[in-house]
């Protein structure tokens, strides 16, 4: 019997011209004749072999293969099976060298060549001497992917590998058998593993039925540019199919300055949201982020939000911030958008456009919808389980300038874990430190591993003595290219508020009251 590995190194499976299609039961399954399956090499999973040829058919389960033990031979070239196969959902008594006498269909199947066998995580006793473990955690979809994935398959697509808690029409007879059967409430577990999945191989993994990757243009500058790397592993760390995120400091594109001071932008990054569109060559979706956010959710969820003949989609304002209404979270049809910058400058310096209409209500888009819940921008507010992005958006405590700001221990997190896992070069970090784009203690807490900021011991409090913020750091002409000279005061007076040591309960109270 031929282990997978084996297999897929005298097939080459990872240098075709085709990617691999995964079929499951979900829902979705039932779009299959709007594909030309010829494209792809086609890997099914438990009981859609029924339904279809396919390259290899893949079951954890041996009560599957016992259920259409004809389709299996039938319909699949190859099919897959733990080494330890499960029974009833879990690991089961006898190996499949030791099930071959027992399952005709296995003995034939292994006769001719045509039955793979892998280690599967759940067993941890009787494993196969010398290959690799595939990790399942809820469902086979994750194994299957994963034994794609490990080998270097670049390019894996899904159809049927839904959420939810339904199967699709095809498969409505075995509703009441197999549905769930794991006890588990939801086939929408499977997602945080399959996220799992492309961080640690890189594969490109989406649904067939999904515009891909994700595209993700984050507002930002050189001196951000280690929030934005963080808040990338953030995105990928919980994203189910691929995403490519776009500094947008690195367009290119230079953005004319407008005459009038008021119509000028607030940062150097304000006005970069408007040069998405064209960077997307005007088509397809895009999210627009700010580079001081967070997430805790899958980013899919964002992606699917956009509503039919709507231009964007931005977060339903919560009513009880006080902050003007919020554009800092879009998911965008840039086909929609005919935006350029320079025409919107010129709109600005004409007295057709006016700062607050541009920035405030988006005015030079039309069809705009406000739909996606308040916890996809949480402003300076974190409730485990519920917030999926949190947006620091008071500059003087944002954590990598700030070390006791309260939530800065979920960012430390998330920068210590990317670092361990290769996602941050260490020395990404020490140049940042170097340049003054970041608060130095930061190094203390990666290299000692203290997550929380507010645990420091004294000598590494000492460490941001002389820091300063980039923000807060004047250029030749005495002015800030952040903030104009009244904000640029007030920040000011806010970093000493915080040096002298004042509560964040204090401060927002003060803050507020000015």
């Amino acid at each position: 019997m031929r282990t997978f590995h084996e297999w897929a190194h005298s097939e080459d499976i990872c240098s075709g011209a085709r990617a691999w299609l995964v079929l499951g039961k979900g829902p979705s399954f039932s779009k299959l004749d709007q594909y030309n399956l010829d494209d792809y090499c086609l890997l099914s999973l438990n009981h859609v072999v029924r339904e279809l040829a396919v390259d290899v058919a893949h079951a954890v389960d041996l009560d599957v293969i016992l259920n259409c033990p004809k389709a299996f031979y039938d319909n699949a070239r190859y099919v897959v099976l733990p080494w330890v196969p499960h029974i009833n959902n879990k690991p089961g008594k006898k190996t499949l060298a030791e099930l071959l006498n027992d399952v005709p269909v296995l003995r034939d199947l292994d006769n001719e060549g045509r039955l793979l066998c892998y280690n599967l995580s759940t067993e941890k006793k009787r494993r196969h001497k010398g290959i690799s473990v595939i990790r399942v955690k809820y469902f086979s979809a994750e194994a299957a992917i994963r034994l794609l994935a490990t080998e270097g398959v670049p390019v894996i697509r899904t159809l049927g590998v839904d959420g939810g808690a339904s199967y699709s029409a095809q498969f409505s007879d075995l509703s009441g058998e197999t549905l769930l059967s794991n006890r588990r409430s939801s086939f929408d577990m499977q997602f945080q593993e399959l996220a799992g999945i492309i961080l640690d191989t890189r594969t490109d993994l989406a649904p067939l039925d999904a515009e891909s990757p994700i595209r993700v243009y984050v507002a930002t500058t050189e001196d951000q540019m280690l929030s934005v790397k963080v808040l990338e592993y953030s995105i990928k760390k919980h994203a189910s199919m691929s995403v490519c995120v776009y500094p947008l400091h690195e367009s290119g594109i230079k953005i004319p300055i407008p005459k009038e001071a008021a119509n000028r932008p607030k940062t150097p990054f304000s006005f970069q949201r408007f040069l998405i569109p064209a960077l997307a060559d005007y088509k397809g979706k895009a999210i627009y982020l700010d580079s001081d956010m967070q997430l805790f959710k899958d980013i899919k969820q964002l992606w699917n939000a956009l509503p039919e003949n709507a231009s964007m989609n931005t977060v339903v304002s919560s009513g009880c911030s006080g902050r003007k209404p919020q554009f800092s979270v879009m998911v965008m049809d840039c086909g929609a958008l005919h935006w350029d910058i320079n025409e919107i400058v010129h709109s600005l310096d004409c007295g057709m456009l006016t700062y607050e209409s541009l920035m405030y209500h988006m005015s030079i888009a039309q069809d705009i919808q406000r739909s996606i819940e308040p916890e996809w921008n949480s402003l300076e507010h974190y409730d485990e389980g519920e917030t999926a992005l949190l947006h620091y958006t008071d500059m003087p405590t944002q954590p990598w300038v700030y070390a006791a700001n309260p939530l800065g221990y979920l960012w430390v997190k998330d920068l210590i874990e990317a670092i361990e896992n290769d996602f941050i070069d260490y020395s990404f970090l020490q140049d940042h430190i170097q340049r003054g784009h970041v608060r130095p203690s930061l190094l203390y807490q990666v290299d000692h591993g203290i997550i929380n900021g507010l645990l420091l011991p004294k000598a590494a409090k000492r460490l941001d003595r002389d820091f300063r913020a980039p923000y807060l750091k004047l250029g030749k002409s005495g002015t800030s290219p952040w903030v104009d000279k009244k904000s640029w005061a007030k920040a000011v007076f806010r970093d000493l508020y915080h040096r002298s040591g004042i509560s964040s309960v204090v401060y927002r109270f003060a803050n507020r009251r000015r």
